[in-house]
């Protein structure tokens, strides 16, 4: 593999994220001057929190859910990429995600 792709990948990936986190900086800084009521701008800051606990939920259990995936291959010995790895894989990726809703649900 030609890692030297990777960087340039890897520096498009941090612009765009460095971009993003200045735009949200800018917005709330905007809504904050503009005088906004004090609730609205506390509400939506809290629901970014609560977003930003989620985003961290899901992947977190996502990346569980695919790391057992990862070691049933393992276990099983599967050495060659077949369509039962991917299924697996995809199905551990499913059920993660569907842990992460019902956990969301009763947390919210």
């Amino acid at each position: 593999m030609d890692f030297g792709i990777l960087i340039p990948i890897t520096l498009f990936i941090c612009i765009a994220y460095a971009i993003k986190v200045v735009m949200d900086a800018m917005v709330r800084r905007h809504m904050v001057n503009a005088g906004g009521s004090e609730e609205l701008v506390n509400s939506l800051l809290r629901d970014e929190e609560l977003r930003r606990r989620h985003s961290s939920l899901r992947w977190g259990v996502v990346l569980l859910a695919v790391g057992v995936g990862f070691g049933l291959i393992q276990w099983f010995g599967w050495q060659q990429v077949t369509p039962g790895m991917i299924a697996v894989l995809a199905v551990v990726t499913g059920l993660g995600n569907l842990v992460f809703f019902t956990i969301s649900r009763k947390l919210g």
